[in-house]
């Protein structure tokens, strides 16, 4: 029989949860103060799940990165391989939340996902240094 500790992490009481295990099989979690506690923790040790976040550069964009995440958790022992196919790709501006950036992550079938907008770059961009004072005053009289 093995004892292994936990902290819950499903809601903020962080409860200390102890769980009971005879070989892969779970016999007892105690320490939870729901349901939610109980189900965490047997996933936790039969099949551990994470979600992703991490950024993806952009193309184009006023910004240089995208925060992202996966849609849903995606199994522990993938996370290393899943951060490897996500740093394999780029967006190209602009980007909006939700944009699907990478389809089907390591075959778990979740989507990286972005969870920033993005705009395009403009266009013009115009420095104070080099900006004609009278140009605000429109054309200048000849």
């Amino acid at each position: 029989m093995e004892e292994r500790k936990l902290t819950c992490i499903v809601c903020p009481m962080g409860c200390q949860l102890n769980v009971t295990l005879n070989g892969d099989t779970i016999s007892r979690v105690t320490g939870n103060g729901c349901k939610r506690g109980s189900a965490y923790a047997r996933e936790e040790c039969t099949a551990p799940k994470r979600v992703l976040t991490t950024t993806v550069p952009v193309a184009g964009g006023a910004f240089p990165l995208v925060s992202v995440k996966t849609e849903r958790t995606v199994p522990k022992e993938k996370i290393r391989q899943c951060m490897e196919e996500i740093h394999r790709i780029h967006a190209f501006a602009p980007v909006r939340i939700g944009d699907v950036l990478l389809d089907n992550v390591c075959g778990t079938n979740v989507h990286v996902v972005a969870t920033r907008n993005v705009p395009a770059a403009s266009m013009k961009a115009e420095s104070p240094k080099v900006r004609n004072e009278d140009s605000r005053h429109g054309p200048a009289a000849m």
